[in-house]
């Protein structure tokens, strides 16, 4: 007698770009709001303490392709045009375990159009300067190999294209899209998600990501959703005792900065932007989720939502990602499903230091395959192993000198930063500062468990080719690259 096939749910992951972890409506944001992501939640659990370790596009992806940390998959920092070459990824170890694999949305891996063990990949990475300068080879320019500018320009005659509304892609620039909604990547990749479920294989399992660009900027959401926002009074940006004022005044008027605006009408724009790219994301998941129901697949898929990383948000006078701090490396992190998928998960809020390394083994123990059958970092999080991690180790390197390059350890109730080319230490009690208000890293009643986090930042840093530490210190001003050599050999000092 032959033996009993064991049960393969369906598997949507759906990932968001630069969404921090704060900005639904279930998890208390008074502005924003996101009916669909609540459902997820109320029918899963959700990991409110969820980390970015690496949080910028290219580093996280690399750690949530390949269940690694930063250290072990050698992305600490973000670099474009490195290639890729990693023997286990998440769509090569569920192909392996009989699913057909499909990326709709961003990838953002090199070469572009690099499968990683998907088999078949309907791309959109954004816009991306990186694949637009004159001398990259036609072949690999995006307006050529990225399926959504050319289905755009299909649609809409050469001249179309994201940047003819005059916002650029790492600015808090904002304004309503210029084009019909259809045409907007956020629902271009619903659409194609949808189209999948029409044309898959009835009698295999799937595993669809389908991978959103936004709310990372261009801040552009269609009319409809700006004016969701526009007359509301919102919660202005969090203010600390350590934010750099005069980089504020200094940088403050420059479109794509590191500080966001300086001009409080600005910020108050920059907010609606975003909040408008957040919400029409949201209802773009609820085509999705309806469509699941539509084609009688809900009861057998299990929806994973996350994010690569935050966004800052004018919140201490920053902007953007990369940093230690909440809004950029506290992400979402929901998985939903049936009860006879996931039990008595269902309408649970975690605390557990969850991380994008966890989304390997977590995959791989739902389709009923080992979570540590390849080598890994993460940890299955529907097991009792993620509620025993004390901390989680988070870093970026902003490039060789990079006075902004961060070291830090994040535990349930406090963080403990180091800049590793300035030697600046930072502490934060966020189980009464979860904000990151008040820099207590001289306060006496914190010096024992302030020496207890730094020792914990030395042993992770142990034996690391940069030499942040000789075992005993941490040692400022040490070479550093944004991939380790093992990676990219050209990285070698």
């Amino acid at each position: 007698m032959s033996e009993k096939k064991k049960h393969q749910p369906n598997i949507l992951l759906i990932v968001a770009d630069e969404f921090r972890g704060d900005c639904m409506g279930f998890r208390g944001h008074p502005d924003v709001k996101t009916p669909y992501l609540d459902s997820l939640a109320a029918t899963g659990v959700s990991f409110d303490n969820a980390q970015s370790c690496c949080p910028s596009c290219v580093p996280a992806r690399a750690v949530m392709y390949t269940g690694l940390s930063p250290r072990h998959c050698g992305r600490v920092g973000y670099q474009d045009r490195v290639r890729w070459d990693y023997p286990h990824t998440i769509a090569g170890e569920l192909a392996r375990a009989g699913y057909y694999t499909q990326c709709v949305g961003k990838m953002h891996v090199f070469p572009d159009r690099s499968l990683q063990g998907f088999h078949n990949i309907e791309l959109h990475d954004g816009y991306l300067h990186e694949s637009r300068y004159p001398n990259v080879p036609y072949g690999e320019n995006q307006l050529y190999i990225d399926d959504y500018f050319h289905w755009l320009k299909t649609e809409l005659g050469a001249d179309a294209d994201v940047t003819t509304a005059g916002l650029d892609c790492n600015s808090w620039v904002c304004r309503p899209w210029q084009y019909a909604e259809k045409y907007h990547p956020t629902n271009w990749v619903t659409d194609r998600s949808i189209d999948f479920l029409r044309r898959r294989d009835p009698d295999k399992p799937f595993f669809l990501m389908a991978s959103y660009v936004r709310p990372h900027a261009p801040y552009d959401a269609p009319q409809y959703y700006f004016d969701l926002y526009k007359d509301k009074e919102l919660r202005p940006p969090l203010v600390g005792d350590w934010d750099d004022r005069e980089e504020l005044a200094r940088m403050g008027r420059i479109f794509n900065n590191s500080t966001g605006p300086s001009d409080p009408e600005l910020i108050r724009q920059q907010q609606i932007g975003y909040y408008a790219c957040i919400t029409h994301l949201d209802h773009q998941i609820g085509r999705l989720m309806v469509s699941l129901i539509e084609n009688r697949l809900m009861d057998d898929t299990i929806i994973l939502f996350t994010s690569d990383h935050g966004e800052l948000l004018s919140d201490h006078a920053l902007c953007r990602k990369s940093r230690a701090y909440q809004g950029s490396a506290n992400i979402p992190f929901i998985i939903s499903g049936p009860e006879s998928l996931i039990g008595p998960y269902r309408g649970r809020r975690s605390d557990a230091m969850a991380e994008l390394r966890d989304l390997m083994p977590t995959l791989l123990s739902m389709a009923g395959e080992d979570p540590h059958s390849v080598p890994t970092d993460g940890e299955d999080l529907l097991s009792d192993a993620i509620d025993r991690r004390p901390y989680i180790h988070g870093e970026h390197i902003a490039g060789p000198g990079g006075r902004d390059s961060g070291q830090w350890i994040v535990t349930r109730t406090d963080k403990f930063i180091w800049y590793t080319q300035t030697g600046e230490e930072q502490y934060f009690d966020l189980a009464k500062d979860p904000g990151e208000t008040h820099n207590a890293i001289h306060d006496a009643e914190y010096a024992q468990r302030i020496d207890t986090l730094r020792t914990t930042l030395i042993r992770e840093l142990s034996g690391r080719e940069e030499g942040f530490t000789d075992g005993t210190r941490l040692i400022t001003g040490r070479p550093q690259n944004p991939c380790l050599s093992h990676f990219d050999p050209e990285c070698r000092d």
